[in-house]
């Protein structure tokens, strides 16, 4: 699905530059002198050039293999993709106002022609308005959101216990440190009494993965603080590093591995797995049932929140989950989601039952590919434990 999913965007973004392409030259043609139009070519071959190696760049897991500095790499590639993004959907409201003025040919009301251009001007600035607004605001407009998740047979003393849930931090060029900071800061004040990582830390090779969990470790926990790896580890073949890291600071990432935790007379069993790819779908959680302990509150750790049916099949009580980002960009029409994530997953966001068993999926911190969220704010998840 992956691959496809690549394809096609491969095939639009095409597509989409090759008419924006055709609709330069052809205003070249008409407006410049010969000297000038092969300047103005050569300019334009270089940009599409430029773009193709962008949106290359754009795939993190490649610039490790190609040797490119993750900052630049993820910079470059983020720049593409945000002008082919916005680029396509201005083709689409150029060409719709394009059509609508040929039906319209006949009308010669001059009131008429006027109202339309301004719409269609108006219509065409908005995703770059859009994209400014993802970009510059809602992509650091972090927040706390507080969710009661019942759990059928939760002990009394594990009613109310408030477990904090961050995933996706992503810290590189698209989130400072200082930012993470602010999020470590604001985690604080929730008083959790458990804390967990569910993957992504950084987006590259070349990423501060210490200094991302050199601030994980500031989270004050009454149990501590555990994670999982997300699919960026194992692109930036960081698995082990961030490990060895974790052990060295206190922070441990559960690697098909799990730990008891006792509040008061009740045991929370909280496992933890690798990245679990989609090409290991038929195969999601090998021996991750082994991990289960009866008699306990199972909580898996999971980044790809996909496994959920698995581990509910698996006994477990509570899957927490990242990877997604909430879609980072999704629009709501008429009440329903519409975001590129929905072609991976059905478990995009929010809490999810089945039957005995509870799913969360965060939308998580940061960012990956374009450096904006629409519609998907950043979230700091406070999950409180419930009697069914």
């Amino acid at each position: 699905m992956d691959k496809l999913f690549d394809a096609f965007l491969i095939l639009v973004f095409t597509l989409v530059q090759w008419r924006i392409t055709r609709l330069l030259l052809d205003a070249i043609d008409r407006r410049l002198s010969k000297g000038a139009c092969r300047t103005a070519r050569a300019v334009i071959l270089l940009f599409n050039a430029a773009l193709v190696a962008g949106y290359v760049c754009s795939f993190s897991w490649l610039l490790g293999a190609l040797g490119i500095p993750g900052r630049i790499g993820l910079v470059f590639g983020g720049v593409a993709l945000t002008y082919l993004m916005t680029a396509t959907a201005v083709l689409v409201v150029h060409q719709a106002f394009a059509i609508l003025r040929h039906h319209l040919a006949a009308d010669v009301n001059p009131g008429r022609r006027q109202v339309l251009n301004s719409a269609g001007n108006i219509l065409m600035a908005a995703p770059f308005a859009v994209m400014g607004y993802g970009a510059l605001v809602q992509r650091t407009d972090f927040r706390v959101r507080e969710v009661d998740v019942p759990i059928p047979g939760l002990p009394d003393d594990l009613d109310g216990l408030r477990v904090l849930q961050l995933s996706d931090i992503h810290l590189s060029a698209f989130l400072s440190e200082k930012e993470l900071a602010g999020v470590i800061d604001a985690s604080n004040e929730l008083r959790p009494h458990l804390a967990v990582v569910t993957g992504d830390l950084i987006s590259s090779h070349s990423d501060p993965l210490e200094a991302c969990v050199g601030q994980i470790v500031r989270i004050k926990s009454d149990a501590g603080v555990f994670g999982c790896l997300g699919n960026h580890e194992t692109y930036a073949r960081a698995e082990q590093h961030t490990a060895d890291l974790g052990a060295r600071y206190g922070v441990p990432f559960l690697r098909r591995q799990a730990r008891q935790l006792r509040f008061g007379n009740s045991t929370v069993n909280l496992a933890g797995v690798d990245f679990q790819s989609h090409r290991m779908k038929n195969h999601y959680l090998a021996g991750a049932e082994k991990l289960v302990a009866p008699g306990a509150i199972n909580i898996l750790l999971s980044h790809n929140p996909d496994v959920f049916p698995t581990a509910a099949n698996q006994g477990y009580n509570l899957l927490l989950a990242g990877h997604t980002h909430g879609g980072q960009v999704n629009v709501e029409i008429l009440d329903q989601s519409i975001t590129p994530a929905r072609f991976f997953t059905p478990y995009v966001y929010g809490l999810y039952r089945s039957e005995s068993a509870a799913a969360y999926v965060t939308r998580g911190i940061g960012t990956i590919g374009i450096p904006a969220r629409i519609g998907a704010p950043p979230e700091i998840s406070l999950l409180r434990l419930k009697k069914a």
